[in-house]
């Protein structure tokens, strides 16, 4: 087991209490190394944590922001994660930050090809220093999904290809998502989780390494201490 549990009193509190630890973490890699990366992740549950983060005074400028995976979509498609990003968490303060794009703004049928816009994407890849994992109710996490057939790649920690394209079984679209690999090797990493259900996949997951919960191979690591954040 390698992670750290922290309890919120709601998802609000939770999202607050997120934002001030990923500012640290890239506060830190900016003390360090003059610059930063925040990978995050898509879908309706992180808006609050965006909308903070993008009030914390950092040097946004030395920031780079990416995702930690994306839907084979236009960016303008209602699913388009950057879409996401770029709606609530580069705005305010956060504005100032460099956007590193896994499918460019501009991407179109040709382009949104699945191994066109994995080597787009890994022509612009940086490696993050922080990143903020998500988890489905199956236990995916960033684009590792259970039964996609390239999930065994995606989870090989001797795959030095950060980025794999995905086909998920279970949702849609292909995607483009960090390897296994590629998230091990941050050294902030971070997931938000809310409610009972979520909790007891993430419980089981907990308990070994396990195909049926990829987010199993982030939290039985001893190379990387995933914190987790949790609201019921």
């Amino acid at each position: 087991m390698s992670y750290q549990w922290h309890s919120h009193e709601n998802a609000a509190a939770s999202a607050a209490a997120l934002a001030d630890a990923v500012a640290d973490a890239l506060q830190a890699a900016l003390d360090k190394k003059g610059g930063a990366v925040l990978a995050v992740s898509g879908g309706r549950s992180p808006i609050a944590f965006f909308e903070a983060l993008s009030q914390k005074d950092l040097d946004w400028a030395k920031i780079g922001l990416t995702l930690v995976d994306e839907r084979i979509v236009p960016t303008d498609h209602a699913d388009s994660n950057t879409g996401l990003v770029r709606q609530y968490l580069l705005q305010n303060k956060a504005a100032a930050a460099h956007w590193i794009p896994m499918v460019e703004a501009d991407a179109r049928e040709a382009a949104l090809a699945p191994e066109a816009a994995l080597q787009t994407a890994l022509k612009h890849f940086r490696q993050p220093d922080a990143l903020v994992l998500g988890m489905g109710g199956d236990g995916h996490t960033a684009s590792l999904f259970p039964q996609a057939p390239q999930l065994d790649k995606g989870l090989d920690l001797a795959n030095d290809v950060p980025l794999l394209h995905t086909t998920p079984v279970t949702a849609p679209h292909e995607r483009i998502s960090m390897t296994l690999a590629a998230i091990l090797n941050t050294p902030a990493v971070f997931l938000a989780i809310q409610g009972e259900e979520k909790k007891k996949v993430f419980e089981a997951a907990a308990q070994g390494l396990n195909k049926t919960f990829p987010i199993s191979y982030v939290l039985n690591q001893p190379k990387v201490e995933c914190h987790v954040h949790y609201a019921n």
